[in-house]
């Protein structure tokens, strides 16, 4: 591109945006990649509101962090002006954006910016309805570059947009992998999680919420004819959101007689231990549009069952390298757990682990670098 010819002659400066006040996927992912880029060598600075979860982990992790205004998502022109001014000041050339809610104000920053500013959307959510909207067209115009994590999404911003598809590319969302994995057995990971050791156990792990689809995995838990088979859900309720989703759970273990069979355990940031303590991992959600926990899983090389929508198709070839099953239909799902009892072998723990190279996070580095025209030092 153009731009990126001019920006090389320049000396870079990555600025990551983040005005979310949550703390989940897309945060830690727009987080984890500003720290790789640092560590890469580049010139860093994070952008988040104060005392937001982002701005703090930002802080902790050694980042530049520079405190922005909570805006509006669209039109919001004072705090795009301000935006500008952080970017002059900064001497920021690459402005990247994970969320959605930061397009509209960055859009206006880099118009107003009286320097060129290299403006990218990495891609963290499906697009719900068609954005071919003249406002839609006009705001993505400016963009430079929509970096899609999976061939599906990019194929959907090619037909539910009107953006240059020479702008798009794809790629994945990546992964440590030297800091995925667990050195424990999987006895010392049962032990470690107070898991029984005599049980075949499923595993799923997210915030007790409907589309995440706990309680499929145990309808279809309660369909199984081999009373050696439990579950264990890693995860809580969001507070204020899924309490009466949790009451559901309870209320059907107890109904079901599952007391002896479910186990929740609070979620762990050694999210890996988990992975070494479950014979299979299953991704229940209705359509997860990635999955990083489905990358970890199979960076652990422990076997994964997947709905068939969202990104867990592509990331496990459509088969190949896992199970998948219709999504939210629980007499699918206990199928699918069946086929897997019957032959828990039928993808290696290796073929995983090989699978899970194409996420590496330093591949992944090199692949931004490439797209935006940035040199690693």
């Amino acid at each position: 591109m153009v731009m990126n010819e001019l920006l090389r002659t320049m000396g870079n400066k990555l600025a990551y945006i983040c005005s979310s006040l949550s703390w989940g996927g897309l945060e830690m992912n727009q987080l984890r990649n500003a720290v790789w880029m640092k560590e890469r060598g580049h010139s860093v600075v994070f952008l988040a509101v104060k005392d937001a979860p982002a701005y703090r982990a930002a802080m902790e992790a050694g980042l530049d962090t520079v405190v922005i205004r909570r805006h509006k998502k669209y039109y919001d022109f004072k705090s795009g002006n301000a935006l500008a001014r952080i970017l002059v000041e900064e001497g920021v050339t690459h402005l990247i954006i994970r969320d959605t809610r930061d397009m509209s104000v960055s859009v206006i920053a880099k118009r107003k910016c009286t320097h060129q500013i290299h403006l990218s959307y990495f891609m963290e959510m499906q697009l719900g309805v068609k954005k071919t909207h003249l406002l839609h067209t006009l705001r993505f115009r400016c963009l430079d570059l929509w970096s899609c994590p999976l061939n599906w999404l990019a194929e959907q911003v090619g037909t539910m947009t009107r953006f240059s598809k020479e702008k798009i590319v794809v790629i994945p969302s990546g992964l440590d992998l030297a800091k995925a994995t667990s050195p424990l057995t999987k006895s010392e990971a049962r032990l470690e999680m107070d898991l029984p050791m005599d049980q075949q156990i499923f595993g799923l792990v997210g915030r007790f919420d409907a589309q995440k689809g706990q309680l499929v995995l145990l309808e279809a838990l309660s369909m199984l004819e081999h009373s050696k088979v439990a579950v264990c859900l890693l995860g809580e309720p969001t507070i204020g959101e899924g309490e009466a989703y949790s009451r559901q759970i309870s209320a059907f273990i107890q109904a079901n007689n599952l007391q002896d069979r479910v186990f929740i355990r609070p979620f762990r940031s050694d999210v890996s231990t988990f992975f070494r303590a479950v014979d299979a991992f299953v991704m229940a959600s209705k359509a997860e549009t990635f999955g990083m926990v489905t990358i970890e899983s199979m960076a652990c090389g422990t076997p994964i069952i997947a709905s068939n929508a969202g990104g867990s198709p592509e990331i496990l070839d459509f088969g190949k390298i896992g199970t998948l099953f219709k999504p939210m239909d629980a007499a699918s799902l206990a199928k699918a757990l069946n086929d897997f009892i019957e032959n828990p072998e039928r993808v290696s723990t290796q073929d995983l682990i090989h699978a899970s190279q194409l996420y590496d996070h330093e591949k992944v580095c090199s692949a931004v670098e490439r797209a935006l025209g940035v040199s690693n030092y």
